[in-house]
This record gives C-alpha cells, sequence and structure tokens, in this order.
C-alpha cells in the first residue's frame, strides 16, 4: 500500500520510519494506521526476520499528535454527526489507537527493534515500550507519564516506575540504558550503522525460533498478569486525563502552545526545569 506519513522499506530487516518530521514524528491517526499497516505488511512478507522502528528527522517521536491540521481534520472526520459524548469519543481514539495497536505490536510474530534518536517523549515512550528491543543513541532524551498502554512496571520495575511517575523528568538514553528499558546505547553518529548490524545478527536465527522465543518471554510476563494489568491501567489513564482537563480548565488555561506547536503542561514543566537548572 501507499504511506505518507511512514517510510517502509522491506528486506530481511524491514525499516518502519515515523516520516513527519515536520512534526518531530508527533503520532496522528494516519501515521498510527500507517504503522500498523507496514507492521502487518512485513509480518505478511516471509523474507522479513526483523523490523526496525525508527524516526526521520531530528526526533524518534515528540509523542501525541495534539492538535496539527491533519489531526484536526481526522478527529471532525471521525467524529462527524455520531452521537458521542467527549469522553466517549476520548476513550475509543485511545483505546483503538493506543492500548489496542500497541498490545498488537507487542505480540507481532516476528522481533521488532524500537531506534531512538532525539526526543522520546510519552507517545514516543509508548510505541518503543511495544517493541521487543530499544537501541537508543546518547542524545536520546526520553520522558515517560501514566500513558494508555502502561508496561512501565514490567520494563523497569515498581520502584523504579513509581520515581519516573512522581518525578517526571527527561531521561538520557544511558540512565534508560541502565534501567532496564534500552538494551544498547551508541554514539548518535552510529546509531544506524549498530542497530541494523544488531538487526542482521538477529536475522541470522530461524523465523520459527525467534517466534517461538519471543512467544515464550511475552507468555512469561502474560502468567504475571501483563495483559490484565496493562488493560486495567487504561482506565487509570483516562481518569487522570479527566481529572487534569478540569484543573486545566479551572485555571483557564489547557495545553500551552509554543512556537506554534501544542504541548502538554507535564512537558512544559520539566523543559522549563531544565531551563532553570542549566549554568550560565
Amino acid at each position: 500500500m501507499g504511506y505518507e506519513s511512514v517510510t517502509y522499506t522491506a528486506g530481511r530487516v524491514a525499516r518502519v520510519i515515523l516520516d513527519r518530521p515536520e512534526y518531530r514524528n508527533a503520532q496522528s491517526s494516519q501515521l498510527l494506521n500507517e504503522v500498523d499497516s507496514a507492521f502487518r505488511e512485513a509480518v505478511d512478507d516471509p523474507g522479513v526476520r526483523v523490523i526496525v522502528l525508527s524516526g526521520a528527522g531530528e526526533a524518534f517521536s515528540a509523542g501525541h499528535d495534539l492538535g496539527t491540521p491533519d489531526q484536526v481534520a481526522a478527529r471532525e472526520a471521525r467524529t462527524g454527526d455520531r452521537q458521542l459524548t467527549e469522553a466517549e469519543d476520548h476513550f475509543g481514539y485511545s483505546w483503538d489507537h493506543f492500548l489496542d495497536m500497541s498490545l498488537r505490536w507487542r505480540d507481532l510474530p516476528k522481533p521488532t527493534i524500537a531506534m531512538v534518536h532525539g526526543w522520546c517523549i510519552f507517545g514516543g515512550w509508548l510505541v518503543s515500550s511495544a517493541m521487543d528491543l530499544i537501541v537508543a543513541a546518547e542524545d536520546a532524551r526520553f520522558m515517560t507519564n501514566l500513558l494508555q498502554y502502561f508496561p512501565l512496571p514490567y520494563d523497569v520495575g515498581p520502584r523504579k516506575a513509581k520515581e519516573l511517575l512522581f518525578d517526571n523528568r527527561v531521561i538520557s538514553g544511558a540512565e534508560a540504558h541502565e534501567m532496564g528499558f534500552v538494551n544498547q546505547v551508541f554514539p548518535a553518529e552510529r546509531l544506524e550503522e549498530e542497530t541494523m548490524a544488531f538487526a542482521e545478527r538477529i536475522a541470522e536465527n530461524s523465523s520459527f525460533f525467534l517466534r517461538m522465543a519471543k512467544v515464550a518471554v511475552n507468555n512469561a510476563q502474560d502468567a504475571m498478569g501483563f495483559k490484565t494489568a496493562v488493560t486495567a491501567a487504561h482506565s487509570h489513564y483516562m481518569l487522570s486525563q479527566l481529572s487534569n482537563s478540569q484543573w486545566a480548565r479551572m485555571r483557564g488555561r489547557d495545553s500551552e502552545r509554543m512556537d506554534g506547536r501544542r504541548r502538554l503542561s507535564a512537558v512544559d514543566r520539566v523543559l522549563n526545569r531544565e531551563e532553570e537548572e542549566e549554568p550560565g
């Protein structure tokens, strides 16, 4: 199929590249749908052994699309004359595009690798966490939160998960590696070379072995309640967002618009804190 928001390249190691660099690969519904289609295409291709997900431009992904013209038009087309409350629409979209898709990507029958550089914020973290492995550049900058797809306690452990949620801040590629979220870290100029070499080594295994190894590990997580916990956490996310929205309205402000882009207030707080702590 043709793609507009992603670039797909087949091969023994298939490439799926988020391709909205003008918006730092913010995740519009079109982008997410195309990623889903590209993954399906890679799975259906018997020549593909491994799938690498990356981002074009200066960032892996700046997170959820909070209101680009494309996303606004897609939302208006989606809602149309449907008799839905705002909460119903938000819940349905979130469930379909973040929870359901992420769980499906997590269980793809072929190994997946997120190749992360630059910003990987909220929705960027969410998508990367659905991949089997994560390789990051030293310049990668991560931020997470209570997200629609929430495997964080399984990825870094319960205490570290609480720390990251309670003290929201920017995490370097090196720190993400230390906490176990990232598998390997390389200088930015070597990231693609090293990631592709890593993927090629994995692809030397038989497809069936790779599938069985992945199923075995995912089944072990599921036996510990992974899918039940992640699915339940989506409701926690929705309730927290409702509260945040009500607080913002009470204070007379919503997501701030800076440099022509929308950003969540939580992101602005962290970035402002970083600027204040810079020497000089």
